[in-house]
């Protein structure tokens, strides 16, 4: 009798989604276009923002997402050749006395948010990365774009990380999404 409830009772905590699990930050809407000239990415991040994330943020702490996109060309009877690697970094960092949020997109002039609700949805999404120009594709190839995102291991200043050993418990980082397709 007591085999037969610990059997049900492992069953349910293998079948049933925990807390964790479902929270789990992952990549979803990805969109492949182009112009005539580039191949371009669309995305999102779900659940990315942990309350412990939003709070060191608020305290002023830069916060870098960086989104890892492979193309890929598939061969038959060979190993797939890799035809494009780029890693995007978005930037958030929080100014206490002027209570604006920067967002610096890949590099660019920041972008000002009252909002941080706005601002995380600029962190979290990519919106018509130009990815690879057209001319490295062949036309009629079929190809498969990889993608994911991690939050960057946060650097305080002044040897802070000894004082504030738990940062490195809100960092993620996603599994790999892939969509195929031909051009």
């Amino acid at each position: 009798m007591c085999n037969g409830k610990l059997l049900i009772l492992l069953v349910c905590l293998f079948l049933l989604p925990t807390e964790s699990l479902a929270s789990e930050a992952r990549v979803t809407d990805l969109l492949i276009t182009n112009t005539s000239d580039n191949l371009l990415v669309y995305l999102k991040v779900e659940n990315c923002f942990t309350e412990k994330i939003e709070k060191a943020i608020l305290a002023g702490i830069p916060t870098t997402f960086t989104f890892i996109l492979e193309l890929y060309r598939e061969r038959r009877y060979w190993l797939d050749k890799r035809v494009s690697f780029l890693e995007v970094q978005h930037t958030i960092k929080y100014d206490n006395v002027k209570k604006i949020l920067y967002v610096v997109l890949d590099g660019k002039k920041p972008e000002q948010f009252k909002e941080f609700s706005r601002a995380k949805t600029a962190m979290s999404e990519l919106n018509g990365a130009v990815f690879t120009p057209l001319q490295r594709m062949t036309k009629g190839g079929r190809y498969y774009l990889r993608v994911k995102a991690k939050l960057e291991e946060v650097r305080l200043p002044l040897h802070l990380e000894y004082v504030f050993f738990f940062v490195s418990l809100w960092d993620f980082e996603t599994d790999w999404l892939k969509q195929d397709f031909v051009y």
